[in-house]
């Protein structure tokens, strides 16, 4: 075996295809529905990039599924994280679209993959710039464990075991050009 050899990446393993996502989303919306009933005091916070794209889904779901519109806005955690000044001398900053009460509303804060907990210690932090919530439950499509942090998934599409080196990749055709779901094992 030649150094190239041990080299080689190893391959990404499906956890999720296009299909399985939505199926997944229509069943989180479910569990909301059941949860919350016609969702009236209830808003979807999406956190950038891929949060604001599942809650955008989530909400197109559920409003047609109610048969009313459902809140959403959109969270940039950026400046709110821990380790912002390590990410480089200019982060990228995302928008935040908040154009509601958030006060005595109970918000779903929305995330592709929670893995140490410490973006959603961020996204709550950023929250509390808009005022105080009723509550305010985290729906995440997948929950890999891990955490650093006393934060728990209230709504998760898919609760995968991984190493901590691994890395769960969500793809989304906004973004990505495709749709899935993969854990590619660390190294």
């Amino acid at each position: 075996m030649t150094a190239i050899d041990s080299l080689q990446a190893v391959p990404a393993v499906p956890l999720m295809t296009g299909d399985d996502l939505w199926q997944c989303l229509g069943g989180l919306a479910e569990e909301i529905i059941a949860r919350h009933g016609d969702c009236r005091d209830l808003a979807l916070v999406g956190i950038q990039r891929r949060g604001v794209v599942l809650a955008s889904r989530l909400r197109d779901i559920l409003s047609q599924r109610l048969g009313s519109p459902v809140l959403l806005g959109s969270l940039d955690i950026t400046l709110y994280r821990d380790d912002w000044t390590t990410k480089g001398s200019k982060p990228s900053i995302g928008e935040t679209r908040i154009r509601f009460d958030v006060e005595n509303k109970i918000l779903v804060l929305v995330d592709d993959v929670l893995f140490t907990g410490r973006t959603i210690r961020a996204a709550l932090e950023a929250l509390t710039d808009f005022g105080r919530p009723r509550k305010v439950e985290l729906l995440v499509l997948v929950d890999r464990g891990h955490r650093e942090l006393p934060i728990h998934s209230d709504y998760a599409g898919l609760r995968q075991s991984t190493q901590k080196t691994d890395h769960v990749d969500v793809m989304v055709e906004e973004i990505d050009g495709e749709e899935g779901v993969r854990l590619v094992p660390g190294q």
